[in-house]
């Protein structure tokens, strides 16, 4: 066991420093103002810095215990953080597309829609009278016009309108219990 050195006992036996209230206190306005300092020729941001810092110093505890000359380790520190970053910025190359570019679908957004054509096709099936004939007409890819449409159901062009509306007025009423559903479950 290390009796030099405060901390706590780990299961191994071996003693883990910790830091202590003071030796944070006393270290953190001076990290704060050197991260500040160095983080912009390091292009990274000072908490970055600061964090990294902290990381290390934690590991320092553990392996070493607390830095004889705290104010010196830790501008050491800082400086061997920011030299790090800097080589690390300067090998990596950007992506091409941000990868979280939402310009192209994903497979979940394909997977939505598809769902979502699914139900709203049901459930046109499910129309009293023409109304499927006619909504699926309308939903086609190939992009009928009312005149094909018309004339494919067998109904007058003036006609087309009034029955889209009261079809869709079906439609509507037949969804909007299921919408509600989905909305209340979240």
């Amino acid at each position: 066991m290390n009796r030099g050195r405060p901390g706590n006992p780990r299961r191994d036996g071996r003693v883990v420093p910790h830091m202590t209230h003071d030796l944070l206190t006393a270290l953190r306005p001076l990290l704060l103002a050197e991260a500040s300092a160095e983080a912009p020729a390091a292009g990274t941001e000072p908490g970055d810095l600061e964090q990294a810092v902290w990381l290390r110093l934690l590991e320092r505890l553990e392996a070493d215990g607390p830095p004889p000359d705290p104010q010196g380790w830790l501008r050491r520190a800082v400086r061997s953080e920011a030299r790090r970053t800097r080589r690390t910025i300067s090998i990596e190359r950007p992506y091409g597309l941000e990868p979280a570019d939402d310009s192209e679908r994903g497979p979940e957004h394909l997977a939505l829609v598809a769902a979502s054509g699914r139900a709203l096709r049901d459930a046109v099936r499910r129309l009293p009278g023409r109304c499927p004939r006619l909504l699926e007409a309308l939903l086609s890819p190939r992009d009928l016009t009312y005149r094909e449409i018309a004339g494919e159901l067998g109904i007058s062009q003036g006609s087309l309108g009034p029955e889209r509306s009261r079809c869709l007025g079906c439609l509507r009423r037949l969804l909007a219990p299921e919408v509600a559903v989905r909305e209340a479950r979240g």
